[in-house]
């Protein structure tokens, strides 16, 4: 069994829990009340943008996030301590909400994102900055490639898939995980939040 640190451990148990209680207990106004609803729906809530993370569509959703988690997080929490760890991935979680709840309102787009890619997505900026010479193997595509240039190009990826079309998938959610990392990173190497 792979070693996985405390705060990764519980937020994969927490995920994976949460998905299988509402498999069990389909409760949809909880499942609502948690999932990230665009401004012009009414059914936005403050505590949707960090809420949203915890909650997956499917089995697919949850074992891609999951594998990401473990995968970035995992190497992230042991290098950072628990502590930075949790702020980079909180601002990830946010800055994707964010992100997204901007994308929804200008677009006009009333359903409700969840998920913790966004997260995820901030994880892997801040592996590729942390690690960029690190050759990994992504899943898609199964080529090995070193960090920075796995980071480049699910970057590029995201902001072409999110300007050329609507895939069901909150790319600019994802662009604002990345950018909230980066934000906080930047932040540390500042001098600040030591």
């Amino acid at each position: 069994m792979p070693f996985i640190p405390p705060v990764t451990r519980t937020l994969m148990l927490f995920c994976i829990g949460l998905f299988c209680f509402f498999i069990l207990f389909p409760l949809a106004p909880l499942q609502n009340a948690l999932a990230l609803w665009p401004l012009n729906t009414g059914l936005f809530n403050f505590w949707q943008p960090l809420t949203y993370a915890f909650l997956h569509g499917d089995v697919l959703h949850l074992f891609f996030n999951m594998l990401g988690l473990w995968m970035f997080g995992s190497e992230l929490e042991t290098v950072w301590g628990g502590k930075r760890y949790v702020q980079l991935l909180a601002a990830s979680i946010l800055t994707a909400a964010i992100a997204q709840l901007v994308f929804t309102l200008v677009v006009g787009t009333m359903a409700p994102t969840v998920g913790i890619s966004g997260g995820l997505f901030g994880l892997l900026l801040a592996f590729g900055w942390m690690f960029p010479d690190r050759t990994i193997m992504p899943l898609f595509p199964p080529i090995p490639m070193k960090a920075k240039f796995a980071v480049a190009i699910f970057g590029a990826l995201e902001l072409l898939l999110g300007i050329t079309g609507s895939t069901g998938i909150a790319h600019f959610a994802h662009l604002g995980g990345m950018l909230g990392a980066w934000v906080m990173i930047n932040h540390w190497r500042g001098g600040r939040g030591r």
